[in-house]
């Protein structure tokens, strides 16, 4: 009796482990195919793009970056109001900068501060017609490249491809942009206050402004490119277009 009673148990125990093997694998295979056919189908792949859509859709968002961070910086207090670009004191002149501080010339140190983010704040917008030929040089390699990247894989090509030019173009605007503000002018006065004193210490306080300018006007300019195109790739109300919808809703594979 004993012996039947053991052996009931174990047929009852197997066929219950059956049944479970069986119904986990039909709710495995349900949720399979509704993966596939079902309304959870996963959008189109990047693989699906013709070349042409990764090509223009990308087109469409460096311009739609270039644009807005153009926008929010070409303007007055663009650099100087936005704490994320706002072009500081170079690292060379902190000692000048202290010792101003030190006979009271605050306003000498912000009025030269403020100058060279004006300066910046008039020179971008010309970096907007320079981003075409980065454009051309792009291949579909890359264009894919950027696409399954991280959010900001766009920026840093066409950093990597446009930023010589940019630095060669945008160095004559600014030396303009720095004469017309008076950023010369304000370094002469902050030298006044402070360069004396660093000098007596044995501090160096030579800086090239224009290129200290330019090197920092792009960095906010790209970095405002890279803040769009996160936008672009992460909020679909930013895919302003049918194509970047497309491209930009297109699952990484």
């Amino acid at each position: 009796m004993k012996n039947y009673r053991s052996h009931f148990i174990y047929l009852f125990i197997s066929l219950s482990l059956m049944a479970l093997s069986v119904t986990a694998r039909a709710g495995w295979l349900d949720t399979l195919k509704q993966d596939v056919t079902g309304s959870n189908a996963a959008p189109v792949g990047v693989t699906s793009l013709t070349q042409g859509e990764m090509y223009d859709g990308l087109k469409q968002a460096l311009s739609k970056g270039v644009q807005q961070a153009v926008a929010n910086l070409g303007h007055d207090g663009g650099y100087l109001n936005n704490l994320d670009v706002k072009i500081p004191m170079p690292d060379s002149l902190k000692r000048v900068q202290q010792a101003a501080h030190a006979v009271g010339q605050d306003k000498v140190v912000d009025d030269f501060i403020a100058t060279m983010n004006h300066a910046a704040e008039q020179a971008v917008p010309e970096a907007a017609g320079i981003f075409g030929d980065a454009i051309t040089k792009m291949n579909v390699d890359d264009a894919k490249a950027i696409l399954t990247g991280p959010d900001d894989a766009a920026t840093q090509y066409f950093r990597k491809t446009s930023n010589a030019q940019l630095t060669e173009k945008m160095l004559p605007i600014v030396k303009q942009a720095t004469a017309k503000t008076g950023v010369t002018a304000a370094y002469k006065q902050l030298m006044q206050y402070g360069g004396s004193f660093t000098q007596f210490m044995g501090q160096k306080n030579s800086v090239d402004l224009d290129g200290y300018v330019t090197g920092k006007a792009l960095d906010g300019l790209f970095k405002m490119v890279a803040a769009e195109e996160k936008n672009i790739r992460q909020n679909p109300v930013a895919r302003s277009t049918d194509l970047l919808k497309k491209v930009f809703g297109a699952k990484i594979q």
